[in-house]
């Protein structure tokens, strides 16, 4: 897969069509975005590549804020948002496990 700064609109489709099935496997509660959970998104973002997450606490605004930072400090795609779950995308450096669509 050719690196990219953005998902075109075919791979964003395909990525949702993905995560449809998948449950969250990472939830943020009330203490927010800690070292811990950062650690164990890394490690399961490098796992699985396309991963779910539920905030379960905070505002509209506050929600956009913890989205904004997870995805840039893990240096990956947000997919797609609904209410308090989001999903975000980033390939494997080696043996990327879901090839995207070309276009």
């Amino acid at each position: 897969m050719k690196t990219s700064t953005s998902l075109t609109n075919n791979q964003t489709k395909f990525l949702r069509g993905i995560a449809h099935g998948l449950n969250p496997m990472i939830i943020i509660g009330s203490q927010g975005v800690t070292d811990n959970l950062m650690a164990e998104l890394e490690k399961t973002l490098n796992h699985h590549e396309i991963l779910k997450v539920k905030i379960a606490a905070g505002e509209r605004e506050d929600r956009k804020l913890v989205i904004d930072y997870i995805t840039k400090a893990t240096r990956a795609h947000l997919v797609q948002t609904i209410g308090k779950i989001f999903v975000i995308y980033r390939a494997r450096a080696k043996d990327p496990q879901l090839e995207l669509p070309k276009n």
